[in-house]
């Protein structure tokens, strides 16, 4: 099973930046891989912020997230990110890093991400 592992997270000042990492805990990402970064803000939904395809690096955004939020992969590093510009106190929350593989989606733990206004 893949476990995905989210490291990154921590205070930040608004108007700061912050990359997030996800790797696969005892493992590697492959293939077709569909990694995802999600966030879910205090008394709020998850949301899906981008997700990228692990072998051609295919990316999509929210329409909401694009702009401020850029999602990668570095192939030899095993690793996904996600780089966020511009945080203010409203993009407070706890992120997290999904993979699915085949038909199976897995989620990490997260990583909280404050924002001091």
């Amino acid at each position: 099973q893949v476990q995905p592992v989210e490291s990154g997270g921590g205070l930040v000042q608004a108007g700061g930046s912050l990359t997030l990492s996800c790797s696969v805990s005892g493992g590697t990402f492959v293939g077709d891989d569909m990694v995802a970064w999600y966030r879910q803000a205090p008394g709020k939904e998850r949301e899906v912020i981008a997700t990228i395809t692990w072998d051609d690096g295919s990316r999509h955004y929210t329409d909401s997230m694009r702009g401020r939020f850029t999602i990668y992969r570095n192939y030899h590093e095993n690793r996904a990110f996600l780089h966020m510009n511009g945080l203010q106190f409203e993009d407070t929350a706890i992120y997290y890093c999904s993979v699915q593989r085949e038909s199976v989606v897995s989620w990490g733990q997260g990583t909280r991400v404050p924002v001091s206004s």
